[in-house]
């Protein structure tokens, strides 16, 4: 017995030592858009498109952040209501006021969502058509529940027209306040780094794409060029669909939700940039487990292309990499086995050193950065709990609406 748990947490070790070295770096967090500052030499014109659906508790806020951005050129904001019932228009059309930039503010009445459309996805596209009249260079795509810092939109143009990119877009710095969100949004990110590492996506040589949703800022002609937001209509995890559909030059792979992820090596046509945001935020609470629960169930399975074998390695992969190492301190202990014991106190210090940078990121305490074998176990649970829900037909539920399989949408 001791020969195999050996075995395993050598497996488990050399998988550690392979993501460190040779996965993209991911774990570090110097890809941030605040770095250097960068001055404009050009002012293109902006239009943001902002989908709402009952986000009166926090479109004051949110609406006031991008309203007084301190950005020189061209911007106006379209807020498609998507149907709330909480009076969200009525409140972005008081914060305008209130902001004394009226405007700047255009406000659309989402129409009924079609067949073949999430909900979020038809809301862009109806601020897509209306903002096109304003001829933008560039769209900024962005959630109902984001604060931005005032130069938020300043250096995403910056960047976007120094470097020539097509999108550029930042994982907004997620709330971080309760026990929970210390304990499991910190991870949260750390996994979406390892799934789409930022120094690969943002390689124009390497296949890998990713974006985060809650800001997003698309060249327009990249956007016609892949065939419009019509393309990833069916994507639940739209963001990463997206950007692989920019990326490729193609709209062809953001349909298929099969396909949206694949990772093959193909030529990439376009460029995009992604990093992380220590000013911009997200207003969002998750201070319970069951928010937090429900966030990452809501996608989980469907970032595993809906695939049982998937499903399995990772029900598999998780428990080895993650909770081998602790597991295999415990017995080597009670067993008096050292060589047991020392070889998972060395696997656990190497994934609580690729997790340190993150949690001094969000300014948790180190001992939160020693936790990451519980965190991947729930995780794994939600993983598990996301792909049952698909199964009984209660997937991707999110306002009041809800995806069973994005497949038949």
């Amino acid at each position: 017995m001791g020969v195999i748990v050996l075995g395993l947490m050598l497996l488990s070790l050399t998988i550690w030592l392979g993501l460190l070295c040779f996965w993209g770096q991911f774990w570090r967090t110097d890809q941030q858009l605040e770095v250097t500052e960068t001055q404009l030499e050009s002012l293109p014109v902006v239009c943001a498109v902002v989908p709402a659906r009952n986000e009166a508790e926090l479109i004051p806020t949110s609406l006031r952040s991008l309203l007084l951005q301190d950005y020189p050129g061209s911007f106006n904001v379209f807020l498609v209501d998507d149907r709330s019932t909480d009076r969200t228009a009525n409140f972005a059309e008081g914060v305008a006021h209130a902001v004394g930039k009226p405007q700047q503010l255009h406000i659309i009445s989402g129409v009924s969502l079609p067949p073949g459309w999430s909900g979020k996805l038809w809301a862009v596209e109806q601020g897509i058509k209306s903002a096109s009249l304003f001829a933008p260079d560039y769209f900024l795509l962005t959630d109902a529940d984001i604060e931005h810092d005032p130069g938020n939109l300043r250096r995403l143009v910056a960047k976007a027209v120094q470097e020539d990119l097509d999108l550029v877009s930042v994982m907004v710095r997620l709330r971080c306040e309760s026990f929970w969100e210390k304990l499991l949004i910190p991870a949260f990110v750390f996994f979406f780094q390892k799934l789409y590492p930022f120094r690969w996506v943002n390689n124009p040589n390497n296949p890998i794409a990713g974006a985060a949703g809650g800001s997003i800022l698309i060249a327009r002609k990249a956007l016609e060029r892949i065939g419009g937001i019509q393309v990833i209509r069916q994507a639940l995890i739209d963001d990463c669909a997206l950007a692989q559909a920019v990326k490729r030059g193609t709209g062809n792979w953001g349909l298929g939700t099969r396909k949206e992820f694949s990772q093959s090596p193909i030529p990439s046509q376009g460029r995009i940039w992604l990093g992380l945001s220590s000013l911009t935020r997200s207003l969002r609470p998750y201070d319970s487990l069951a928010t937090i629960w429900d966030m990452v169930a809501r996608t989980a399975y469907t970032q595993l292309n809906y695939s049982p074998l998937l499903l399995l390695g990772t029900l598999v992969g998780m428990p080895l990499i993650y909770l081998a190492p602790p597991v295999c301190v415990i017995l080597g202990a009670v067993w008096g086995n050292w060589a047991i014991a020392l070889t998972g106190l060395l696997g656990w210090l190497l994934m609580t050193f690729a997790y340190y940078p993150t949690i001094h990121f969000y300014k948790c305490s180190v001992w939160f950065a020693f936790s990451l074998p519980a965190i991947a176990f729930l995780y794994t649970l939600m993983t598990l709990d996301s792909a049952l829900r698909h199964w009984q037909g209660r997937g991707g539920a999110w306002k009041g609406r809800v995806y069973p399989n994005p497949d038949n949408l």
